[in-house]
């Protein structure tokens, strides 16, 4: 009896060690369920097809994707000064906005020999009435690169001068002032910082500088602009705005290590090697949570692509058939991956070309589409036969599509065939597009006329006539239409009638006169009623080495007259202007405060 009691106890004594014993034991965790996205330990989703990238590790800080509702670029002013106009500027100022404008003359040199004004002091300069201090303002996106002077090189090579990222300039004359009218004039050089329009010490640092001549917009203000009419008071200088500082860009690790810090660092500085005239890689790891990104000067004009790009890398550099074939089958299982797909395939570079161009004839849109974009992208001359083929027989959306990447392909006959074609389609918008393809493409399809120091006019032939003018980048005129007649009988006056048109005695030609002010004795000219003869006169100032007559018109002016000719019905044509983006981005940028730092 003792014995199996001592037996008993001898059994639990060891089942209370088995028991204690597996309590310390890691138990396997149940197997996760198949899913389409990967979540991170910050809650945090990827999509399936965004495993081994930039993107799957790192959040990116200091930018969003400027489709999004959410952009918000950074918004940069400062006060100008507007020289060479007609009489029409003001010596009227706020005592502190004068005294921040001669300060900021005189340490620009105004009054010395050497800058051509040394003959006039800054206080005469303000006091003229060819003078009006303005107000400019403009956009600077995410990721801008600075302007910066490339070093010599070992070879003998001269130091360069590269141009920072590039935007357009708003310029509004001082409301506080007299101006009249900016018509004519140019802005000098002016300094462009973040936050509140401020003088004196009390600026934040310079981002950005500004020049050139004033573009008034006779489309700025209103819908419903009467013939000739032109708001004179704001204007825009059109690719007038320089960056001077880089903008960094974060990636914030989502889990901080070394080692996937240094392979991030790694992978992106592979895709974008360092390039001449970019003082830092790429890529530059700050800690173990942090990288900091500096978009290169090749990418200074798309920061937002470089972006994409960047957060789409491929980690791993081995094996990139087998992932691009990966991303393909991703993108058939579910075609809402296009966008990733996309990216995907153009950080990949050419490499990725075999596995796209099995997808250039898939039968669904959203996949097939998000081939050929990438295959345009990486300017693989097999995309162009079924791009062409879209934009013969597509939908509207696609056309207008298939147009705009077959202008990143290669040069190509058949190309050009299929675009000039697109020249004389009915819809306006796929002519207009079909144009920007052949400029682009710098096909000899478009006759080019340069009207120095004012603005290119453009001209391809058509059967349905159109006027375009650009209100963004480059002053242009374009003319759908070989030798588009301006309609008679004809009558017009425009500004007081400083400028009168009307139909020569014989019927066969138009009498422009022209008075540059308005007691002064006017000047006759006769041209042939074409649009292209008509322009050319407008824009043309004479001179010793092209005598030829002209009005020397400014850009705005000319656009006016068009306009004008197009709404009394003298020109049978449709009339289109670019969209208005700068205006459209600085009131989105109003509607937040005047400046909010980026997250750091």
């Amino acid at each position: 009896m003792a014995r199996s009691h001592s037996l008993i106890l001898t059994l639990l004594s060891l089942t209370t060690l088995v028991v204690v014993g597996c309590s310390s034991v890691e138990r396997a965790r149940p197997r996760p369920q198949a899913s389409s996205t990967i979540r991170d330990l910050d809650g945090m989703e990827t999509t399936s097809i965004m495993r081994g990238t930039v993107g799957a590790e790192t959040v990116i800080l200091g930018w969003d994707d400027s489709t999004s509702p959410t952009y918000r670029p950074v918004r940069i002013r400062g006060y100008g000064l507007v020289v060479g106009l007609e009489g029409t500027g003001s010596r009227d100022a706020p005592p502190n906005v004068r005294a921040h404008m001669l300060q900021l003359m005189a340490r620009q040199g105004i009054g010395s020999e050497r800058i051509g004004f040394g003959d006039m002091s800054p206080e005469s300069m303000l006091d003229s009435q060819n003078t009006a201090i303005v107000i400019v303002e403009g956009i600077v996106p995410p990721g801008a690169v600075g302007r910066r002077r490339t070093p010599p090189s070992a070879s003998g090579r001269m130091p360069e001068m590269l141009p920072g990222t590039t935007f357009d300039v708003h310029v509004h004359a001082d409301p506080r002032t007299g101006t009249t009218s900016l018509e004519g004039g140019r802005l000098y050089t002016t300094d462009m910082s973040p936050g509140p329009l401020l003088t004196g010490d009390r600026q934040a640092r310079v981002l950005g500088q500004s020049a050139g001549p004033i573009f008034l917009n006779p489309f700025l203000e209103r819908e419903d602009v009467s013939a000739g009419d032109i708001n004179t008071l704001h204007g825009r200088i059109l690719n007038g705005g320089q960056v001077l500082e880089d903008m960094p860009l974060k990636l914030r690790m989502i889990n901080p290590s070394h080692s996937r810090v240094r392979v991030i660092q790694d992978a992106i500085n592979r895709r974008f090697p360092l390039e001449r005239g970019q003082a830092r890689p790429t890529a530059h790891a700050v800690n173990d949570a942090a990288i900091e990104l500096t978009v290169p000067p090749s990418m200074r004009e798309k920061p937002n692509d470089f972006v994409h790009i960047a957060q789409h890398v491929t980690l791993r550099q081995i094996d990139t058939d087998r992932v691009a074939n990966t991303i393909r089958r991703s993108l058939q299982r579910d075609p809402s991956h296009a966008a990733s797909a996309y990216w995907r395939w153009v950080a990949m570079g050419p490499q990725a070309l075999p596995m796209v161009r099995k997808m250039y004839d898939y039968p669904e849109a959203l996949p097939r589409l998000a081939a050929l974009r990438a295959g345009a992208e990486l300017g693989d001359a097999i995309a162009a036969e079924s791009l062409r083929d879209m934009l013969a027989s597509g939908t509207l959306a696609s056309r207008l599509e298939a147009t705009t990447l077959l202008a990143k392909l290669p040069s190509d006959p058949r190309t050009e065939d299929v675009l000039r074609s697109a020249l004389n389609d009915e819809n306006v918008e796929v002519r207009l597009r079909a144009y920007e393809a052949l400029e682009q493409l710098r096909s000899t399809a478009v006759h080019r006329h340069l009207v120095p120091g004012r603005f290119e006019l453009h001209q391809v032939a058509s059967a349905f006539p159109a006027i375009y003018v650009t209100q963004a980048r480059a002053p242009r005129i374009v003319v759908l239409g070989e030798d588009v007649p301006i309609e008679r009988p004809m009558t017009l006056g425009l500004w007081d009638n400083q400028l009168l048109m009307r139909q020569s005695s014989d019927g066969g030609r138009i009498e422009i006169f022209h008075r540059v002010h308005a007691d002064g004795p006017p000047e006759v000219n006769q041209i042939t009623p074409t649009l292209r003869e008509m322009i050319l006169l407008l824009g043309h100032a004479p001179s010793v080495e092209d005598p030829t007559p002209g009005l020397g018109l400014t850009y705005s002016k000319v656009v006016g007259v068009l306009h004008a000719l197009w709404k009394r019905q003298y020109v049978a044509a449709d009339f289109k202007a670019q969209q208005d983006r700068i205006l459209a981005e600085l009131r989105r940028a109003a509607t937040t405060s005047d400046y909010q730092p980026r997250p750091e």
